[in-house]
């Protein structure tokens, strides 16, 4: 079964709609600018969160560019937890289309 995916202007219809985000990267990269209201699980602890991926709703999964996050969604897939959907060209599509970004950690 392959990743699905979509693109930012699907992410922003999503968001607006009450999707799920969660953005993988580093926390240093997550706290320099990331979509409003994205959760922040970074990659390397992508194993020990996998509670936070299950729903019976697609969950969306970013990075920077959609690669770190294409294996993200991989991995889980391996997991069984298939609802994940990789968001290509990730923040950097996402600030580089005038959307809004968030500066700081999530509260």
């Amino acid at each position: 079964m392959s990743v699905r995916e979509i693109t930012i202007d699907e992410l922003k219809l999503a968001l607006a709609n009450g999707a799920q985000l969660i953005d993988v990267r580093e926390a240093d990269e997550f706290v320099s600018g990331h979509v409003p209201d994205a959760q922040h699980v970074a990659l390397g602890t992508v194993p020990e969160s996998l509670e936070i991926f299950r729903s019976d709703v697609d969950v969306f999964v970013i990075c920077q560019a959609g690669g770190r996050s294409l294996r993200a969604c991989e991995y889980l897939h391996d997991q069984g937890i298939t609802n994940v959907v990789n968001v290509i060209g990730g923040t950097s599509g996402w600030i580089a289309l005038g959307n809004p970004v968030d500066l700081g950690s999530q509260q």
